[in-house]
């Protein structure tokens, strides 16, 4: 009937400090927003402007007697600054605040509340006015606590008005509770979890329905939402005082989250339905009940499918694309040796030598999941493929690459190995005239050569800030000639890397000779946002 996916959770964090603890305090507290129906601020002792300012080290060289509640991490006077560092609004009720106050800096007098839940570690509730505003609402400070310290004061802020209701429904009733029960483990230390993350496409959403089990998994109240998620995957019926296992659910997602302490996430396909739970065990008392939330994943499951199969698609097009060109020149290699001009075959052999440094990309693009290249395996393979192809024991020649180009559009990539294969070409055929070719196409070294090293190529692709991308091919020939000018000189190659240096890559190059002599080198310099 139904065919469950246990999906594992993403790796927890290696390193871990109070700013990390409040960085997982945010990627969870729209659950409690939504909880309590009330805006929530994240308020930092000091003068800061972004979680990033905090320290990592939040020890007290001071002492502290009571050891049944956390400590402050810094002493608070009246006057003392608290920033608010983080600031979130509830989809399940009316927002108080709809200005934007990440960065806003308060006395600490002018919150009360606030001040007291840093200074007791405890919860503070009660009415006072807001700041920034001058009208009141209901607060409830909750202290964020980290190893025993207090790091920050979460503050929950509602108009008074809804908490004066005096029949709330059991919704409402239930939602407070539960946020009741995690604002105590915020306090204690226990809450965010600390061994587990949540990726964004797993954040809890409240609206989309939740279920609280007892200790045996037994469900107490569900919601209207979650009883319409689960009749979606099949689920019949009143399953109010089922056992979540009775329900026939797949994955023990429940009884996992309350024997391990951590979040546990699982999923449920029915038919063409594919619904995600969440189990969050709730540990304020000794004995552990669960939270668990309910999600609509369709669609996401659906796109993700979609998307697999055109990653797929587009490899494989790469991959024939690849194979096209390596025929193509095979055909070109097949027709030179037919020919007995030696200009046509050396022609055909550019040719050839032009359409492998296309094909190297669309090679790497076959194997890549993105439409994005890393350019130094291509400009490695470009490099050691012309040392084997043009260096014999009569004419050794050295190649070496240095490389942070990173990654690279496959357009972008698709041009700079050419150019850069254009490159390779004339350094080894204009650096180096000691040698020269024989109409046999033997190679004979110049009288008294011997064996090592005639020369060297370097390659070099670098970004020297971030907004260039710099490839300089250099060599330790003879140099470029005095009247030599990079716009007008040069042959069909360096026609062809004019070309799309300032065509295609929006950038520029010049040849020029090296300092100190000997030799020269091709600079090729490439506007960033051309290949970002």
């Amino acid at each position: 009937m139904r065919a469950p996916a246990d999906r594992p959770r993403p790796a927890a964090n290696v390193r871990d400090s109070p700013r990390e603890h409040l960085r997982r305090l945010m990627a969870w507290w729209s659950l409690l927003a939504d909880l309590s129906f009330s805006d929530l601020l994240l308020f930092a002792p000091g003068q800061v402007t972004s979680l990033e300012e905090l320290p990592d080290d939040v020890s007290d060289p001071e002492p502290h007697d009571d050891t049944s509640t956390p400590r402050p991490w810094r002493r608070l006077g009246p006057d003392a600054p608290l920033t608010v560092i983080g600031q979130i609004r509830p989809t399940t009720g009316r927002t108080l605040y709809r200005d934007d106050h990440i960065g806003l800096c308060v006395a600490a007098s002018e919150r009360p509340l606030v001040s007291e839940a840093f200074a007791r570690g405890v919860i503070v509730t009660g009415e006072g006015l807001r700041v920034p505003g001058d009208r009141r609402a209901r607060i409830t400070a909750v202290p964020v606590t980290f190893d025993g310290v207090t790091i920050a004061v979460m503050s929950s802020e509602v108009t008074p008005r809804f908490t004066d209701i005096r029949d709330p429904g059991e919704l409402e009733r239930t939602y407070i509770a539960t946020f009741g029960r995690l604002a105590r483990m915020l306090a204690a230390g226990l809450f965010p979890y600390r061994d587990a993350d949540v990726a964004d496409e797993e954040a809890p959403r409240v609206g989309d329905g939740l279920f609280l089990t007892d200790d045996t998994t037994r469900i107490g109240f569900v919601s209207p939402n979650a009883v319409s998620a689960l009749h979606r995957i099949g689920v019949g019926g009143n399953v109010q005082g089922r056992r979540v296992r009775d329900l026939d659910l797949g994955p023990d997602v429940v009884g996992r989250a309350m024997s391990g302490g951590i979040p546990v996430v699982g999923e449920v396909e029915h038919r063409s339905v594919t619904v995600q739970l969440q189990a969050l065990p709730l540990t304020d008392t000794p004995v552990r009940n669960a939270l668990v939330l309910l999600r609509d994943v369709t669609e996401l499951r659906r796109r993700d499918r979609l998307l697999i199969s055109k990653d797929a698609t587009i490899r494989e097009i790469h991959h024939r694309v690849t194979n096209n060109l390596q025929t193509v020149s095979s055909l070109l290699r097949i027709q030179a040796r037919r020919l007995e001009s030696r200009e046509a075959n050396r022609a055909l052999d550019e040719a050839v030598r032009r359409i492998r440094a296309i094909a190297f990309v669309h090679q790497t693009l076959s194997s890549e999941t993105t439409d994005d290249v890393d350019f130094c395996d291509v400009a490695e393979t470009l490099t050691e493929t012309m040392r084997q192809s043009i260096t014999f024991p009569e004419r050794p020649i050295d190649f070496s690459v240095t490389c942070e180009a990173g990654m690279l559009r496959s357009q972008t990539a698709t041009s700079l190995a050419v150019v850069l294969n254009e490159l390779l070409q004339n350094a080894v055929d204009h650096a180096f005239p000691r040698l020269w070719e024989i109409e046999d196409h033997t190679l004979e070294a110049a009288p008294g050569l011997d064996e090592s090293p005639i020369g060297s190529v370097e390659v070099e692709i670098t970004r020297p800030s971030t907004d260039v991308l710099s490839m300089v091919v250099r060599d330790d020939g003879i140099g470029i000639p005095d009247e030599y000018d990079t716009q007008r000189s040069g042959g069909l190659g360096t026609s062809i890397v004019r070309a799309l240096c300032g065509t295609d890559l929006g950038g520029t190059f010049e040849v020029r000779r090296r300092t100190p002599p000997p030799g020269s080198e091709a600079v090729v310099q490439i506007p960033l946002r051309t290949i970002a």
